[in-house]
């Protein structure tokens, strides 16, 4: 009846061929593929693309230095749970590990994770890696996130600086002499940019404080750009003593405060023996500093600007300094 009658299902035609397996006696039967190749040997793994950009750039290596006339410094991989955490400071991070290469920042080694994406920014560090003689090794992701949360996967190693002492920077000095001396200047990109002027000025060298300052890290080292390798930089445990020892060497001793009556164009005594102390951003010259200097002389400014930065105020003084000193 047309109520009762149901829709007719989907007709299943005959299935050509057997209706059972063959068990792979016949021509189609399946075959074995071989063994899984290595992560470096598929085209698409990281590891692949990393060995790819490696042996690219060692390619275009003609007449580089390295440790060895001729070879490459390998990548050495460290097993899990046995990589050493590199000693002193790093700098993690693609950008800043590219840029800090790219300065030729003293550096011991080169981390990269085994995991890690090659773009251009590594493959870059990588060569440059290279082309500086560097270690480079391999970890997995897990121990180099333990050295840093936020590497992205690769971290350059920093060798400590070696620091002069002042008796060698005075002994090393042109005459008439000129140091500069920071009493308390936090920001290692000031300090930074203070030995790159320093540097081209003509200065000894540069004296700090080892307590309650910046030291000279990388940031300083990129900051300097390069001058950090040709100045005598100390670090001293107290500035008011080394004040005094730069006086019996017959060092005029001159600070920089903003709020000092006497200019810096008033002052007669450009072509002395000079140490010129500069004071942090903040707070200037310690009063301790500040007794023991014979001069201290302020840069005029518009009353709408506060203070000057310390590296600026540092050069403009050097700057007069070098002006006097080449007049007759």
């Amino acid at each position: 009846m047309a109520g009762n009658s149901k829709p007719r299902g989907a007709v299943r035609g005959s299935k050509k061929g057997p209706s059972s397996g063959s068990g792979g006696n016949n021509k189609r039967r399946l075959e074995g593929k071989g063994p899984t190749p290595k992560a470096e040997d598929r085209p698409y793994h990281a590891a692949a693309k990393r060995k790819k950009a490696v042996g690219k750039n060692d390619g275009k290596r003609t007449g580089t230095s390295s440790p060895r006339a001729g070879t490459a410094p390998r990548a050495s991989a460290s097993p899990r749970g046995r990589s050493e955490k590199p000693k002193g400071e790093i700098v993690s991070g693609r950008n800043a590990v590219l840029e800090a290469l790219r300065e030729n920042v003293p550096a011991t080694e080169l981390i990269v994770a085994r995991s890690i994406d090659v773009d251009d920014r590594v493959a870059e560090s990588l060569k440059l890696a290279l082309h500086h003689g560097l270690n480079i090794r391999e970890v997995h992701r897990a121990e180099i996130e333990n050295i840093n949360a936020n590497s992205q996967g690769i971290i350059l190693a920093i060798k400590p600086y070696q620091y002069s002492s002042f008796q060698e920077i005075a002994e090393q000095a042109n005459h008439p002499m000129m140091i500069i001396a920071l009493d308390g200047v936090t920001d290692p990109r000031n300090l930074g940019a203070i030995v790159r002027s320093a540097s081209a000025f003509g200065a000894a060298g540069v004296v700090m404080t080892e307590r309650r300052a910046a030291a000279m890290t990388a940031a300083a080292w990129k900051s300097s750009a390069g001058a950090a390798a040709r100045l005598r930089v100390a670090q001293v445990t107290n500035l008011a003593r080394t004040i005094e020892d730069a006086q019996k060497l017959g060092c005029f001793v001159v600070g920089l405060d903003g709020e000092a009556d006497v200019t810096l164009s008033e002052m007669k005594v450009a072509k002395e023996h000079l140490m010129i102390v500069v004071g942090s951003e903040g707070k200037g010259l310690s009063r301790l500093v500040r007794e023991k200097c014979d001069l201290v002389v302020s840069i005029p400014i518009m009353a709408s600007t506060e203070s000057l930065n310390a590296s600026v105020a540092t050069s403009i003084a050097m700057f007069w300094v070098d002006e006097q000193r080449r007049k007759k």
